[in-house]
């Protein structure tokens, strides 16, 4: 069994096909163990952090960080027993000439006789009767384009004495030219300012060549300093931050004009790719703009909104913060929304369904995987609390705050954003007052959370200062219709503006 293993890209949900790679944890030459992460790779659901199958030495990085891979691809190379000493290369294993079996023959030292009357040897050791030649490289001039070497002159010809002189001295092959003989013609020293680069095509990886794109940078003016002339990441980036030889440098008399007289050399203004900014669709931003499609021109969406006095909620909030079980809890007006949601929910189990096509049937569901959308560096996620319904008030409060934290992390495992039955967001943290969502896909009813602001309002037949928020519930009319989300969006309302009496009533 090989010491050497593959570590490939794993599976990290259902019907993901492949996987960016955002960072390495390790490099080559690591000592890494069992189960610890080595790689944070992004899918289109969420960006995980991959543990290693093997412990052991890391031999071999297949993609740098920004390489998609596919499933099943490997990605990393480990070394499970290091202690064995060093791994025998392909190139050294190779290297051995095997001597045919035609009789038994005691084997001896390297150069003695073998079967069948050849020398065992290892390439580079023993009798050498050739002289090694090296393959040219493509685009090179071989020996059939290469001038012939100048003749001798004539014997009745007298020889030319080179004359040395203290400042130059003349090599002596061109020395042993002839008058009549031209000499030979030396190659065109490149300009100042641009680097010279062996003919042939450009040697260089694709991550090198992407890097080079990403930057405009022209590969072909670059002299590589890698292997068999190969270009490096980092003759790329002293490419990039090099000046041009070309651009014109402003002298400090032009910078002490410029300022004196505030003029600039006018310029036309320019549209094109040097000002824009292209970012690639991929990850969790690709699979949510698929499922916002799919879903916008599938489900029949339909928004009503609804303005509530919270007064007595923000009120009750800060009764639940002064309680002992809840000073060490982080808790917000979200945790009432929840709590109301759930309570509505019991109320009409049919905003809690999904649509099949597929069956030609309605699933009502006796759960509630209650989706809270959460705004992430990579993009808009909806992580679920799984059966919310059953968790009480401190429950559903750690569950939140944990849910929160994780997603604004990027650590969101998969499965926690699949099998949601009912979503919220809250997009009055960001000011706003309330919106239309658009249905997370298999899911009836979604209700947007509007900011709480100071509003007059009309209280006991006065007007006074209250604190008002404005709910958005879309909802999917194939199966909710006019009047059940109506209903649905008032009980919520009713919860919100007497939270205490609704719990008392309700539950």
């Amino acid at each position: 069994m090989s010491r050497i293993k593959e570590f490939t890209l794993p599976d990290l949900g259902e019907g993901l096909t492949e996987g960016e790679i955002l960072a390495w944890l390790v490099k080559v030459g690591d000592t890494i163990e069992l189960n610890q992460p080595i790689v944070e790779v992004e899918t289109a659901k969420a960006a995980v952090e991959i543990p290693a199958k093997w412990g052991g030495v890391v031999t071999q990085i297949f993609h740098e960080a920004g390489t998609t891979v596919e499933v099943g691809a490997p990605i990393i190379s480990i070394d499970t027993d290091p202690g064995a000493g060093p791994v025998p290369s392909a190139e050294s294993l190779a290297a051995v000439e095997l001597a045919p079996e035609e009789g038994s023959v005691e084997p001896g030292m390297i150069g003695g006789p073998a079967p069948g009357g050849r020398t065992a040897v290892l390439v580079g050791y023993g009798p050498k009767t050739a002289t090694a030649k090296r393959r040219p490289r493509i685009g090179t001039p071989t020996a059939s384009t290469t001038a012939a070497p100048p003749t001798a002159p004539p014997a009745t010809a007298p020889a030319p004495v080179a004359q040395p002189t203290p400042a130059t001295s003349q090599p002596p092959a061109a020395a042993a030219l002839t008058p009549t003989q031209p000499a030979p013609v030396a190659p065109a020293q490149p300009a100042a300012g641009v680097t010279a680069r062996p003919a042939g095509p450009v040697l260089a990886k694709p991550p090198v060549r992407k890097l080079a794109r990403d930057l405009g940078v022209d590969l072909t003016t670059i002299a590589g300093t890698g292997p068999l002339g190969s270009i490096t990441r980092d003759d790329v980036q002293q490419a990039a931050a090099s000046p041009s030889a070309s651009s014109p440098t402003l002298t400090e008399t032009d910078v002490t004009e410029s300022l004196i007289t505030h003029s600039a050399p006018a310029s036309a203004a320019v549209f094109d790719a040097s000002r824009e900014q292209r970012i690639p669709i991929k990850g969790v931003r690709k699979l949510t703009a698929e499922n916002m499609v799919a879903s916008a021109f599938t489900a029949p969406h339909v928004t009503e909104f609804l303005t509530v006095d919270v007064t007595r909620t923000m009120k009750s909030l800060e009764r639940l913060k002064a309680r002992p079980e809840f000073r060490d809890v982080r808790i917000s007006p979200l945790l009432f929304v929840a709590k109301a949601v759930l309570l509505a929910v019991k109320r009409h189990p049919m905003v809690n369904s999904t649509w099949s096509a597929a069956t030609n049937e309605i699933v009502v569901k006796d759960y509630v995987n209650l989706g809270i959308a959460a705004a992430t560096p990579r993009g808009l996620i909806v992580p679920n609390i799984k059966d919310a319904g059953r968790l009480t008030l401190r429950e559903l409060a750690d569950t939140l705050t944990a849910l929160v934290q994780t997603a604004k992390s990027g650590k969101t495992p998969p499965s926690d954003m699949s099998g949601g039955t009912f979503s919220i967001t809250n997009v009055g943290v960001f000011g706003i007052d309330t919106g239309t969502p658009i249905l997370p896909p298999g899911e009836a009813a979604i209700l947007a959370f509007g900011a709480i602001r100071p509003t007059p309002w009309v209280h006991k037949r006065k007007i006074k200062i209250r604190q008002v928020t404005t709910l958005g519930l879309s909802f999917d009319h194939r199966i909710i219709d006019g009047e059940l989300g109506s209903k649905f969006l008032r009980d919520i309302g009713g919860f919100l503006a007497d939270p205490e009496a609704a719990m008392l009533s309700w539950t």
